[in-house]
């Protein structure tokens, strides 16, 4: 099995005290087979999880100060779900350091989903421990900006109707209206204007080859507007 420097150099980040990082590697199977252990990692999994819930809220909060509070929470639940964490753990080679019993070894336990993001989860809080807020703050931004900026862009891309609606709502205390505004070309080709419009004041202007393909470009017209992103 490689070595502890190993997964610090790959991750980032240094241990003061590696016993707390053996901890977050330890498996509930691995205390079945080894009586001289005494902890696995689950309370620091807990204490992670904690961890790492303030600081993508912080780190969204700072980066995204045009997201209304919806679009925060979406964002938040996609970068933290089990799928994301485990991608992370993957990325930083921590399948490979698991101390697990030979059974879950055996039964692909290394490349488990929610048992990578339990381990990554459970590093979370050992770092916390071991190196305060801050060490855990810089690993978890330089992983986790990137993959957050570009959900954003994509959700923003797929639903800017909802988006701009969670705004209207929010700022005007209006609901959008969608009008089109002209069709040209053949019928198996047509070209849709849509504006979006609200309480009478026209917001934005999209074209598209249908009506829904057009509100949603006016939707995203009007957000780029009015600085929402």
């Amino acid at each position: 099995m490689p070595s502890l420097a190993d997964l610090q150099q790959q991750a980032g980040i240094t241990f003061r005290n590696e016993g707390l990082l053996y901890r977050a590697l330890t498996h509930r199977s691995y205390l079945n087979e080894h009586s001289q252990e005494t902890e696995d990692n689950e309370r620091l999994e807990f204490l992670g999880d904690a961890v790492l819930d303030f600081l993508v809220g912080a780190m969204l909060y700072n980066r995204f100060p045009e997201m209304q509070e919806g679009q925060l929470t979406r964002l938040r639940a996609s970068l933290v779900r089990t799928e994301q964490l485990a991608e992370f753990a993957r990325q930083i080679g921590i399948g490979q350091h698991i101390r697990l019993g030979k059974g879950e070894d055996e039964a692909g336990g290394r490349e488990r989903e929610a048992l990578l993001c339990d381990v990554f989860e459970a590093i979370l809080g050992g770092l916390y421990l071991d190196s305060g807020l801050e060490a855990v703050k810089e690993f978890v931004e330089r992983l986790f900006l990137p993959v957050a900026a570009e959900i954003a862009r994509e959700q923003t891309d797929i639903d800017a109707k909802s988006y701009f609606q969670e705004w209207a709502q929010s700022d005007l205390n209006f609901t959008p209206q969608y009008v089109t505004v002209s069709a040209e070309g053949p019928d198996h080709e047509k070209t849709f204007t849509v504006e979006v419009r609200v309480n009478g004041e026209i917001y934005g202007t999209g074209a598209g080859r249908s009506k829904q393909a057009a509100a949603q470009a006016a939707a995203m017209d009007a957000l780029k507007r009015v600085g929402a992103i």
